[in-house]
């Protein structure tokens, strides 16, 4: 099983939670988050004044899937969140040891 933690902008969430649904992936976890990359940040203008924003609003979606979906997991991911401008995001992927179902004690897949 893998874990999948994908950083993109906002107004792509409903495209990519789409695409993964269409997939087969049957749930995941979004946070609003912060932060910046090689972009650094940008600069806004309110009311007249420069402001140096240097932490980006973005979303994290954390999913857990079988190893077999993962290919077409990043693709879709991929594919959906790119917008081909800077601060497109990033996507992680690390391995899971166990899932465990906490209200039925389900473990490894049968627990996605």
């Amino acid at each position: 099983m893998k874990k999948i933690e994908a950083i993109i902008k906002p107004f792509k969430l409903d495209d990519v939670k789409k695409a993964l649904n269409d997939l087969g992936v049957q749930g995941m976890t979004v946070t609003e988050v912060k932060g910046f990359g090689r972009q650094k940040g940008h600069l806004e203008f309110y009311r007249g004044a420069e402001y140096d924003i240097n932490f980006v609003p973005k979303l994290k979606i954390e999913i857990v899937i079988p190893d077999q979906l993962l290919e077409q997991a990043i693709s879709m991911i991929q594919e959906k969140a790119k917008t081909g401008e800077i601060g497109d995001g990033k996507i992680f992927v690390s391995n899971v040891e166990e899932i465990i179902r906490i209200r039925t004690g389900e473990k490894g897949e049968a627990a996605i």
